[in-house]
Parts: structure tokens; sequence; C-alpha cells
């Protein structure tokens, strides 16, 4: 029964990566059904490459900077909508509905808000703090730190509805215990319900994680890398190289660079969260 889906899924997937995993490590130029094998030249020039390794620092940047934040707010969220609140249905609506937007739609969104004459500076200048207002997409100082707030808005959501499944099925008796016995809200949070949801934190950190480092469309519909390369992520260098410049090997080569790292961030990440679970 296995066996069909594993065949669809090596010819969609496994296939296509061991042969970009091969042209990695040649010079084919996209065209041409021929290529020659030049071993490491294409991550020799990797590592001396300052584009390619700004890219680097920027994605490893709005990753953890995604993957913290978003899980902060996510658990606040979930702890917030986990009470007796009347309106906890339709906040929990509201505070998901932004992930059913695609991230284009998103980044599109922020970026006519966050735009010279957008939202952000019109409010800022409407209530007299214009000293506040400025090209927030435009500077190299703040553009990054704009593309995380637009992902962290859109996927907080997310993590929230994980984090609620994780304390809904934590049961209630254990804190009404802790509070008979005197425990407070911050002792009954550290000691019971934070050491039981430790599989929701795993599976949120995972996930923002490797959903931060493999960032590009909203990089792309809010800056398309700039101003300069202060956005850009090692998505779209690769896109870049690759698709727009013709470089099709050393893309490729960035490529895979990229899925080793993801692997190995990821692979420690979820060896040092999941160890309190057992």
């Amino acid at each position: 029964m296995v066996l069909p889906a594993f065949v669809a899924y090596s010819f969609v997937t496994l296939v296509p990566s061991g042969q970009g995993a091969i042209v990695a490590f040649s010079d084919w130029n996209g065209i041409s059904a021929s290529y020659d094998l030049i071993g490491l030249d294409n991550f020799r020039r990797l590592l001396s490459d300052p584009r390619a390794l700004g890219a680097f620092g920027n994605t490893l940047a709005l990753a953890a900077v995604v993957m913290i934040l978003q899980n902060v707010i996510g658990l606040g969220l979930a702890l917030a909508l986990n009470s007796a609140v009347r309106s906890r249905n339709l906040l929990r609506v509201i505070f998901f509905a932004p992930v059913v937007l695609t991230p284009l739609v998103s980044g599109y969104i922020w970026s006519y808000m966050l735009s010279p004459q957008g939202g952000l500076n019109s409010t800022l200048r409407s209530v007299g703090l214009e000293a506040l207002a400025m090209d927030w997409l435009g500077d190299p100082r703040y553009a990054l730190g704009a593309v995380c707030v637009a992902i962290i808005w859109q996927f907080s959501g997310y993590s929230m509805v994980i984090f609620l499944a994780g304390l809904q099925a934590i049961p209630v008796e254990l804190t009404e215990a802790a509070a008979i016995d005197g425990a407070g809200p911050w002792r009954r949070f550290v000691s019971i319900t934070l050491p039981l949801l430790n599989g929701a934190i795993v599976i949120n950190l995972l996930l923002t994680l490797i959903g931060g480092l493999g960032q590009f469309d909203q990089v792309i519909a809010m800056t398309n890398g700039g101003p300069g390369t202060s956005t850009e992520t090692i998505s779209t260098t690769i896109y870049k190289i690759g698709f727009q410049l013709g470089d099709y090997s050393y893309g490729t080569a960035l490529a895979l660079a990229m899925t080793v790292v993801v692997a190995v961030l990821a692979f420690i990440q979820f060896r040092l969260t999941s160890r309190q679970v057992r």
C-alpha cells in the first residue's frame, strides 16, 4: 500500500534532489545536455562570495528572531485564549485568520503599510509622531526587522493553535490540585504547564526554525532582497543566481549547502528541546 506513494514521492522529490546534488559538483550551464564534474569548485566559490555569506547571515538572523518571537507570542495568545473568556472562539479565529493568506499577499499588504506614504507612517503623522515616520523598507537598518514583523504577524496564530492543542491536553486536575496546595499562577505555569507542553514547544520550534531558514515569498514581495543586499536570504540568492543570472551549477551548490545547514540546525534544535520529553 505504501509503494505507489513512495514511487510518486521518489519521482517528484528524491530523483530531482539527487540530480540537483550532482549538478552542484559540475559546471552545467542549464542548457547543454552535457557537463563536466568540477569537484568542490562551486563550494570554494561560496566560501569566498560575500553575497552568499551575507545572505547566510541574514537568513540565520531572520530565522532566530522569527523562531523566538513567534513562539513567545503564540504561547502568550494560547494561554490567554485557553481561559474562560466569552469571546475566546471569535478571538481564536481573528488571530488565526492571517495564516490563511498566502505569504505573497501578506508581503504585499505589509509593503504597502510600511511604504513612506503607507498606513503606518500616515498614522504616526496624524498623532503628532512624524519624527518616527521613515522609509521602513528602504532603510537597511530596519528592512530586515520589518520583514520579521510581517512573518511573525502572519504565523503567530499558527503557533497559537499548536500550543492550544497542547494546553487542552493537560489534565485540569493537575493545575487545580496545585492551586489547592498554594501554588500561584507563575508556579503552576513553570512547574506543570510548561513541562507538559514540551511536545508542542518542540514541534513549534522545529517548524518555525525550518520556515525561517527557507523564507522566500515575503522577502521577494516586500523588499526583493533590498535595499542593497540587506534583506537577501539564501533562498532569494539561489533564485537570483540560478534563474535570473543563469548560473545554475553555483545556485544548486548554494541550495545543497543550505539543505545541509537546515538539516544540521533542525537536528540540533530537536535533540536539545526534546530531551525534556523523555
